[in-house]
Formats: structure tokens, C-alpha cells, sequence
């Protein structure tokens, strides 16, 4: 991506960052209703509006920060609510429902790099179209990769651990579960110290995702 003013990247990660974490949520409380629990969609929370999603923190200010930063993207929204006990298969199910979030994120940036190709194309005839859509298709790229794949963490209350938690027994779950209200401090300080580095597994995804539309 071009060297852009700080101005300049906040519009072009906006929207792609904005339809992240908005989907995200949304495949969470979709997922719940497939398997019986409406709660999600009784409160409004499947629609496609970022308003019913946004956490004026998680979702505006420190993805801002980190993009005018550089490094590691990451944010959060409002969580969708999901009932457990409406489940069909509770424990089986409540896995299947925390991958939705991560495997939208894939989804999202199969959709991001299509719309880079396009840019890509555009680039050279019609420049004023083609190169804002290169760059806000790889931002989306990065955004989703990013997201992704730190959601796809084991550590409460991040969807790794839900997804962990449907496979291990019951009392390794309950003690997962007690770790949650300091899931956050956790891996902040994780991310921060370096002992935990997504980014190799980041670009070799991203990577592969490009390299599927332009190689």
C-alpha cells in the first residue's frame, strides 16, 4: 500500500474495518439461530446496521490508534448475546457458533481481495476509481486476517477459547471460563511483551489470499 496521510488511512481502513466486526457479530448471532437460540436475533442484533454493533472503544478508538500506529490491528464490538441453555447441543453447538465470527473474517477477505483485483485492473484506465479500491480491498484484506486470526486465540473471552472449550472437558471449560474477566489485560500483555507474535502466521495468510487473485 502506498504512503498514506494519516487523514488518508483512517477513510481507507474505515469501512472495511467497520464491515469486520459488524459481520463478525452478525455471524455469531446467526449461527445461534440455526441452532434454535433467538436472543440475538430478538434484539436486533442480526441486522447489517454498525450502529447496533459499534463499541465506541473497541470499535472507533483503539483500531484508529493502532492503524495511525502501525502494527497489529485488532478491535471489538458490542458481543452478541447468545444463550447457551437455548442450544440444541449446548457445548457442541456454542463452538460452532464462536468459528462463525473467525470464518466470516476469511470470507470477508476472500471478498476484499476480489475487490482489490478489480482495483488492480482499474488502476492504469481508471485511476481515480482503481486505486482507492486496491487500497481499501487490501486494507480489508489486513483487517480480516488480522481479526481472524486473533480471535482464533485460546484465551477467554476471545472466540478460540469458546471453540477449545467445545472439545475439552467440561471442568478445563468452567476454568476458562473463570479466566474471562482478565482475558483482556492478558492479551494486551501478551501482544505487548512479544511473547505472543500472530504476525508470521498473519502474513502467511494474507499472503496466500493474495496470492489466490494476483499470482
Amino acid at each position: 500500500m502506498q504512503e498514506l496521510n494519516t487523514l488518508q488511512l483512517l477513510i481507507v481502513m474505515a469501512p472495511p474495518l467497520l464491515l469486520a466486526i459488524t459481520l463478525h457479530e452478525v455471524a455469531h448471532g446467526w449461527m445461534a439461530l440455526q441452532f434454535g437460540d433467538t436472543t440475538a436475533a430478538a434484539q436486533g442484533r442480526l441486522s447489517l446496521n454498525p450502529l447496533r454493533h459499534v463499541d465506541p472503544i473497541g470499535t472507533v478508538l483503539v483500531p484508529a490508534v493502532l492503524a495511525v500506529l502501525g502494527g497489529f490491528i485488532f478491535g471489538w464490538a458490542k458481543p452478541v448475546p447468545v444463550n447457551y441453555f437455548r442450544l440444541r447441543h449446548p457445548k457442541r453447538d456454542m463452538a460452532l457458533v464462536a468459528l462463525a465470527g473467525p470464518a466470516s473474517n476469511l470470507v470477508m477477505a476472500l471478498g476484499w481481495a476480489l475487490i482489490a483485483l478489480i482495483g488492480h485492473a482499474l488502476q492504469n484506465t481508471v485511476s481515480w476509481l482503481g486505486e482507492p479500491l486496491l487500497l481499501m480491498g487490501i486494507a480489508g484484506i489486513d483487517v480480516n486476517v488480522m481479526l481472524g486470526v486473533l480471535n482464533l486465540v485460546p484465551i477467554p473471552p476471545l472466540d478460540g477459547s469458546r471453540v477449545l472449550a467445545g472439545v475439552l472437558p467440561d471442568r478445563i471449560g468452567e476454568m476458562m471460563a473463570r479466566l474471562e474477566p482478565f482475558g483482556l489485560v492478558i492479551l494486551i500483555a501478551l501482544l505487548a511483551s512479544g511473547l505472543l507474535n500472530l504476525m508470521p502466521i498473519v502474513n502467511s495468510l494474507r499472503y496466500f489470499i493474495l496470492s489466490l487473485f494476483f499470482f
